[in-house]
């Protein structure tokens, strides 16, 4: 599978919320409680969940429903809908990490 290309804006993890599969991450405000908010990084990220992982969570969840480029083009999908949302807060991050 080609690795998911993500640059680290963290919209994802601050609003693991909006995940049916991640809503248990939520440390009560829509952020996952595994976030270092000041840092921008996952604390848990080599044990993170398989979820969290594109990768992974094709393997386990989605290899039956959906093909692998199908796969990734929604999971960018939801990653632009997520920052047409919100920009202001995505352009705080992207980049730090890259």
């Amino acid at each position: 599978m080609e690795k998911f290309k993500c640059d680290c804006c963290g919209l994802c993890c601050r609003h693991v919320d909006r995940n049916i599969f991640n809503n248990n991450l939520d440390r009560g405000d829509g952020v996952c409680k595994f976030l270092d908010t000041s840092k921008n990084l996952c604390t848990i990220y080599d044990n993170r969940p398989d979820f969290c992982n594109v990768e992974k969570g094709y393997k386990k969840y989605f290899a039956e429903l959906y093909s692998e480029e199908e796969y990734l083009q929604l999971n960018y999908l939801a990653c632009e809908k997520l920052k047409e949302e919100f920009s202001n807060e995505s352009s705080n991050f992207i980049g730090k990490r890259l």
